[in-house]
């Protein structure tokens, strides 16, 4: 059983993403190795890029700050791979944009992130009819093992064919936003995403995972309530960012929220 099958034994899972090289890149591996340990189910590790569409001003300014210290994709492998030999043993899976993926050589980047221990992509700006490229890059690396996922993206506004082409065809587990527009925390949950993670199930037996607006980890309970796997990015950049303990907050941050989720599933 894959890393990700193992850690949605036990659903609803916290998944929080952060950056590597924020604020800086030896505290944002402390980071994201305190959630790991503390109660973080899956991590989705931040590539940054200069030119982060999909991403509001919490990420924006987070990734921005992680390229002036002079992070690099080559310096974020070697991350992941330092963080496994730390013995963080959930999926850690690699979101970036397309871009630095195609300057760092695409085969060599699957490959380099396979061997650092990387569980997966999520690549926002890679639509599923653009994504052949990738997908044969993926299979090349994995020789006689399975390839890693790359995870699609779902939103409210995807039309019905399309949301069945890619639940149908869904890997690892799916990643629905919540609401349209950027990244960052929202005041409540959408109203309708229970009707829309119905919709999704009719056509996978992935996990729905949602992100996109959650902050708190009561709206993560709700979430979780309906969903396999909550996401939290800007709260969770933001939180831990802006304090002067960062990996002491981090540890809080996943306790809490994990805390929260627990008492979904107990519920």
């Amino acid at each position: 059983m894959n890393r990700i099958e193992n850690a949605f034994k036990n659903k609803p899972i916290f998944m929080p993403y952060f950056p590597l090289g924020y604020p800086d890149l030896d505290t944002s591996i402390d980071v994201i190795e305190a959630l790991a340990k503390h109660g973080a189910g899956l991590i989705e590790v931040g590539l940054s890029f200069s030119d982060p569409l999909a991403d509001g001003p919490v990420i924006q300014h987070a990734t921005q700050i992680a390229l002036e210290k002079g992070i690099t994709v080559k310096k974020s492998l070697a991350a992941v791979a330092e963080l496994r030999k730390r013995g963080v043993d959930i999926p850690l899976i690699l979101m970036g944009y397309y871009n630095p993926m195609l300057a760092y050589g695409l085969e060599k980047f699957v490959r380099d992130a396979r061997e650092a221990g990387a569980d997966g992509f999520i690549v926002p700006d890679l639509p599923l009819e653009e994504a052949k490229e990738f997908e044969l890059a993926l299979s090349g690396a994995a020789g006689e093992d399975e390839a890693l996922p790359l995870i699609q993206m779902l939103a409210p506004t995807s039309p019905n064919e399309r949301m069945e082409a890619i639940a149908r065809n869904a890997k690892g587990f799916i990643y629905l936003v919540s609401v349209t527009g950027v990244t960052g925390a929202r005041t409540s949950i959408s109203e309708g995403l229970g009707e829309l993670i119905t919709r999704v199930r009719e056509h996978t037996s992935a996990p729905v995972c949602v992100g996109f607006g959650i902050g708190t980890p009561e709206q993560a309970r709700q979430v979780g309530a309906l969903a396999d796997g909550v996401i939290v990015g800007s709260a969770c950049v933001k939180t831990i960012g802006e304090s002067q303990t960062p990996v002491e907050t981090a540890k809080q941050f996943a306790a809490e929220f994990r805390g929260a989720l627990q008492k979904e599933s107990a519920a």
